[in-house]
């Protein structure tokens, strides 16, 4: 039988209330909470953990939803490569309120849904490269005024319970770090990070 599934995406662990929203809407779209793959990580990085484990567990059928281009992938050469995929493996793409690619019965893609897509995955890439510019102006302006650019340095106190709840489970190579991200709500680097304060 035919899965939805979900995926949300946000740049760091710290957007707690996007990536909820994002959940919320999704189970809305009638994908189930279980089915939805959440991941802190760049739009631009092509080795998302989530995003491959989601990949690897799509079936011919299946429908990938999101709400956003832009949730899937900032990249524009990432995004041609998932047109092609969907394609191919007779999957269906569902951008939520904007575009839906259903190639499930194998029928080729419509020229303009094609080229629609494409333009999304063009202004999502040049959103992020403008804030990309953005904060390495702000660095640039904070280290010509003598202030150190940057966030806080994280220590034990700053450590989420929800990590100190799993860690004694990864201490004792219960789960590894892919898991224990995933309970967590977290990216790879962020529990890496945390591990490092805790050793």
């Amino acid at each position: 039988m035919a899965v939805n599934y979900g995926y949300a995406r946000c740049s760091t662990n710290e957007d707690r209330q996007d990536i909820e929203r994002q959940i919320r809407e999704l189970i809305q779209q009638g994908v189930e909470r279980d089915n939805i793959y959440l991941e802190y990580e760049s739009g631009m990085k092509e080795d998302r953990v989530e995003w491959k484990r989601l990949i690897e567990k799509l079936q011919e059928g299946d429908t990938i939803t999101s709400l956003e281009v832009s949730r899937i992938t900032r990249s524009t050469k990432q995004l041609l490569d998932i047109i092609e995929m969907v394609k191919e493996r007779r999957l269906k793409l569902s951008i939520v309120g904007s575009i839906t690619v259903d190639c499930t019965a194998g029928e080729e893609i419509d020229p303009m849904t094609k080229a629609f897509l494409q333009m999304a995955g063009v202004f999502a890439e040049l959103e992020r490269n403008m804030i990309s510019q953005r904060v390495k102006s702000g660095m640039a302006n904070a280290a010509a005024k003598g202030r150190k650019a940057g966030r806080p340095h994280t220590s034990l106190d700053d450590i989420p319970s929800v990590f100190m709840k799993h860690y004694p489970k990864y201490k004792k190579k219960e789960i590894n770090v892919s898991e224990f991200a995933r309970l967590c709500g977290m990216s790879r680097t962020t529990i890496y990070k945390y591990v490092g304060i805790m050793t």
